[in-house]
């Protein structure tokens, strides 16, 4: 299975004929490695309901058929922009999907879509615990450090996503604590150095993660992908 970072918190997950996008914000994102027309997953998968993390499902989704799972909130809201396959499940629910399963659990963020001026597709963030062949990755989202990821690590982590931005997210140092709770075989930071209120020194997380865990910490570029 492949995992490609597209930048920000957006990735690529490929296991054989199966592909599923997270968190799709490309249009409009300094950081991405692609472009929205390049893809036509089976699967989007969203953690919560912020235009830098929509982004651009529903064209997306509209274009190629693509499935989207989101919360509920934010499910019921893309299903009535055209999206004739849009499920919205909650947390502690699992979601059955070409290739593998995605599981809600719980993220410490705010949720809203900005629409035409408005803010709708209110509801709560989500983390995703994806099960794909034999792997399971985390995708955390936008989330603080909460003492529950324990429950998490006991999924069994192959991966795990995590932001070390700060300011609107956790930063390297909670994010560090984060991995400790986790207990991850390998640790992919993402949703940092989009914007100037969220750079960081990446390769200091890594030497910390690998310094003080037993994780392996893999940086990549917008545009790389590691082998799970």
């Amino acid at each position: 299975m492949k995992l490609t970072w597209l930048g920000h918190a957006a990735f690529l997950l490929e296991n054989g004929d199966a592909q599923v996008l997270i968190d799709p914000f490309l249009s409009g994102n300094p950081a991405a490695s692609a472009q929205a027309d390049q893809f036509s997953p089976q699967t989007i998968l969203l953690t919560h309901a912020h235009n830098d993390h929509v982004g651009d499902t529903v064209a997306i989704a509209k274009r190629a058929g693509s499935k989207v799972i989101a919360t509920f909130e934010l499910g019921t809201w893309i299903g009535t922009q055209g999206v004739e396959d849009a499920v919205g499940a909650n947390h502690g629910g699992t979601v059955a999907f070409n290739g593998g399963t995605v599981k809600f659990v719980p993220a410490w963020h705010t949720s809203s879509y900005e629409h035409n001026g408005q803010f709708v597709a209110p509801g709560l963030p989500a983390g995703l615990v994806v099960k794909m062949g034999d792997k399971t990755i985390y995708f955390a989202g936008d989330t603080a450090l909460f003492l529950d990821m324990q429950l998490i690590g006991e999924e069994g982590l192959d991966v795990a996503v995590l932001p070390i931005g700060d300011h609107f997210t956790m930063g390297p140092d909670d994010a560090l604590r984060a991995v400790k709770l986790l207990h991850p075989k390998v640790v992919i930071p993402c949703h940092y150095d989009t914007f100037a209120a969220i750079e960081q020194d990446e390769e200091a997380f890594k030497q910390q993660v690998e310094r003080q865990t037993d994780a392996t910490c893999t940086v990549l570029k917008p545009g790389e992908s590691i082998e799970i």
